[in-house]
């Protein structure tokens, strides 16, 4: 007798899912997100115009995206993400659609109804894919918890009263304490 089989989903039933239904596909399996907060909106916002200013201020060639903006981190059919914020220093990964590659450095605001999705799940997708750096914003917890691939920092955590520098500039640093959360 066989087994029952798990379905595969591909990118193919994320594009048919009903208008305004927000999901990932990770791995073949679809995670539907909710609705955002007006808190994870405040930080989504904070957060995007103090890396903005900064990459503008710089004349640098980096291209900052909050969600919804695709990630198709694999060269597959069954991975597609929308980090809610994805910083991208590679033009060649960017076209209409949104980024096939990994991002150089991935934002997520942790959602209550699951926040094991940002904690393992896709730090071990961004991981291997190649993200350099991947920050988890807590707003349960008032904590950002920096991951940096490319150097010897594993994990280090910082709270919202933190100045918290990006290892991917030499010289941003992003004080929450004055983000007004």
């Amino acid at each position: 007798m066989a087994l029952p089989q798990e379905r595969t989903y591909t990118l193919e039933d994320i594009y048919n899912l009903p208008e305004g239904t927000r999901a990932e596909l990770i791995d073949g399996q679809i995670y539907y997100m909710a609705p955002p907060s007006r808190t994870h909106q405040e930080i989504l916002g904070a957060l995007y115009r103090n890396i903005a200013d900064y990459i503008d201020a710089k004349k640098g060639d980096c291209k900052i995206y909050f969600a919804p903006f695709a990630v198709f981190l694999n060269k597959d059919d069954i991975n597609y993400v929308e980090p809610d914020i994805s910083v991208i220093c590679d033009p060649s990964k960017l076209d209409d659609k949104g980024c096939h590659g990994a991002p150089d450095w991935i934002i997520e605001i942790v959602s209550p109804g699951n926040p094991e999705h940002d904690y393992f799940t896709k730090l071990y997708k961004y991981r291997l894919a190649g993200v350099r750096e991947y920050w988890i914003v807590d707003p349960r917890t008032k904590t950002i918890t920096v991951y940096f691939f490319e150097g010897d920092i594993w994990a280090k955590s910082y709270t919202f009263s933190d100045a918290v520098p990006a290892n991917i500039y030499d010289d941003l640093t992003i004080d929450f304490h004055l983000l007004s959360l």
